[in-house]
């Protein structure tokens, strides 16, 4: 039997409180999304350059994202959606080597002969095992084993420091043996998807449809409060005043939904874990007279580079979405406290594209059209030992308060696919089916794939 319509309030205009709010609408519910950015779509916000859109932070799909793909279908834009191949390579040293097929790993310079065949058996065995107590097990001692010492120390371990600062030492194995078996199904070479129109288009479509189907998007709205009141509903405060609600699904990180808890509320939920910590990440990006490398990403994890990574989105998007120029992202995760954090733009500007320019010496300040920096606080779960223990339940208050944020993807990777896909276990939760997703007690088992390697996951 259908349930009778519920008035629900969405605490967040991310991926994740967008599908919800799609999802609940098209179930008949009156859905109220608040969301305190003058944006939608989180990570998945804009700025405008020259008259065209482009994401603040840079964003791909992978051929293996069903709940984003599916979401997309039932947004009716999933056939705008294209897909290029893309390739992965390593700085050091001043020279790039392309690590994507077995043949590039025997000829990695970097690592001595028998350092490449411990790494490529370890990509095999990641494949191979079991998860089983993975989670029980440090990132650091399960590749030491695999790989032995000097590969980790040489390759393994500056990945997982860029990653994960000076933090990388409790991260589960369960979390990397999930990246090896991303690849799974990706036997003729690794491809990326983008959108018509960019990331802008996906969240126009959502706050269309939803608004269609009589929801309501609050934006620039700032929630001071949550809580319950006398007779078991939830209330909303924002500066304009309370609303009452039959629901309440909150999207936002922990660290800042705690703070917006009320103490009735508090006291019929479970605590949450406010232990497991954020990533936060700057993002240089540059517009570009002419192409960088041939490469998607390249990885310069190195402590000689002040940023983790150079991704080079154009070679993934079309000229019609970018115009003529060539895009760059330059990637640096730290943590919001880290003082490089609040570095000033000019600062960062200055040694980033010097930097830049070391790499690419043929580089000029001529070749660059514009640069923007931008920053994002809660970015990616720190994880530790036993995380699975850590990730907090879908519903906080039986029957009127879920949650779905980033602190239970894992361990899949955090994206935006890992956000929709949280997103429906949280449906799940609430009685919502969403057709062809997966259950709660399975979704945690549907893996995306794509490069196995430490790409910073925003997709």
């Amino acid at each position: 039997m259908k349930s009778a319509p519920k008035n629900i309030a969405i605490l967040g205009g991310g991926i994740s409180g967008l599908t919800c709010a799609l999802r609940l609408a098209q179930a008949g519910h009156a859905v109220t999304v608040y969301e305190g950015s003058e944006q939608l779509g989180g990570l998945g916000t804009f700025f405008e350059h020259h008259g065209r859109v482009f994401e603040k932070f840079y964003h791909c799909m992978l051929p293996s994202d069903g709940p984003l793909l599916r979401t997309l279908e039932a947004l009716g834009i999933r056939d705008q959606v294209y897909w290029r191949p893309t390739t992965f390579a390593y700085a050091h040293a001043g020279k790039f080597f392309p690590l994507n097929t077995a043949v590039d790993l025997l000829k990695f310079a970097p690592l001595r002969f028998l350092d490449r065949l411990r790494v490529g058996i370890t990509g095999l065995v990641g494949r191979l095992v079991s998860d089983k107590g993975l989670d029980d097990v440090t990132t650091v001692s399960w590749l030491t084993k695999l790989s032995g010492k000097n590969a980790f120390a040489k390759f393994w371990k500056p990945m997982l420091e860029a990653k994960f600062g000076d933090r990388y030492h409790d991260v589960p194995a369960l979390w990397f043996w999930t990246r090896f078996n991303r690849e799974k199904g990706e036997s003729k070479g690794e491809k990326k998807g983008y959108i018509r129109g960019g990331y802008k288009h996906i969240t126009d479509t959502f706050a269309e449809v939803i608004t269609r189907h009589g929801g309501r998007i609050h934006l620039k709205t700032t929630v001071e409060t949550i809580d319950l009141d006398s007779a078991g509903k939830t209330t909303v405060t924002t500066s304009k005043g309370t609303t009452t609600f039959d629901q309440l699904v909150i999207t936002l990180p922990t660290p800042q939904a705690e703070k917006l808890i009320g103490p009735v509320m508090k006291a019929q939920m479970p605590a949450l874990d406010t232990s497991t910590d954020y990533q936060g990440v700057i993002n240089h990006l540059l517009f570009l007279k002419r192409p960088l490398t041939p490469h998607y990403w390249v990885a310069t994890p190195q402590s000689e580079h002040p940023f983790d990574g150079v991704v080079e989105t154009s070679t993934l998007t079309d000229i019609a979405d970018r115009g003529a120029r060539h895009v760059v992202y330059l990637t640096k995760y730290l943590h919001r406290s880290d003082e490089r954090f609040s570095q000033p733009d000019a600062d960062i500007r200055r040694d980033w594209i010097a930097a830049l320019q070391k790499l690419f010496p043929d580089l000029t300040t001529d070749d660059i059209e514009a640069d923007y920096i931008f920053r994002a606080p809660f970015v990616e779960p720190i994880y530790r030992l036993g995380q699975k223990k850590l990730c907090p339940p879908e519903e906080l208050v039986p029957g009127t308060v879920f949650l779905a944020n980033t602190a239970q993807v894992y361990p899949t990777v955090t994206s935006w696919n890992g956000s929709v896909m949280q997103a429906e276990k949280t449906l799940a939760a609430m009685g919502v089916k969403v057709m062809n997703a997966p259950s709660a007690a399975t979704a945690d088992r549907e893996l995306p794939s794509a490069s196995a390697r430490l790409q910073p996951a925003m997709a």
